[in-house]
């Protein structure tokens, strides 16, 4: 099976409609927010116990819960492969917009 051509993005602005549209499977988004959230809290408790060792878990449970929620629910490539950078940026704007219900873990919810 042929690897799709990478697309050119000229900005963040221009990439993220095309990652939420790799996110529309209700588990895959809510496995991206789990392994958030559980990053969210590593890097809290590495900051209040001054214990380096959490560190090394921030991207088993960041990219871990991710890719499960690609490969058994949203049956995709994680777009981290391809754009990394606007990935990642991508995962911490959809966490917010996930909190903050500006989007919903059922994807045909999300105004258009």
């Amino acid at each position: 099976m042929a690897e799709p051509a990478v697309i050119k993005f000229n900005s963040f602005k221009e990439f993220y409609p095309y990652y939420l549209s790799e996110h529309t499977n209700r588990m895959c988004r809510i496995m991206h927010f789990v392994g958030t959230s559980i990053v969210v809290l590593l890097i809290a408790a590495t900051v209040m116990t001054r214990y380096l060792g959490f560190l090394w878990l921030i991207p088993l449970a960041g990219y871990g819960f991710a890719w499960i929620g690609h490969f058994v629910f949203e049956h995709n490539r994680p777009a981290t492969f391809k754009y990394p950078f606007y990935s990642l940026a991508g995962d911490w704007v959809m966490y917010v917009q996930l909190l903050t219900r500006r989007i919903h873990f059922d994807s045909s919810r999300d105004v258009r």
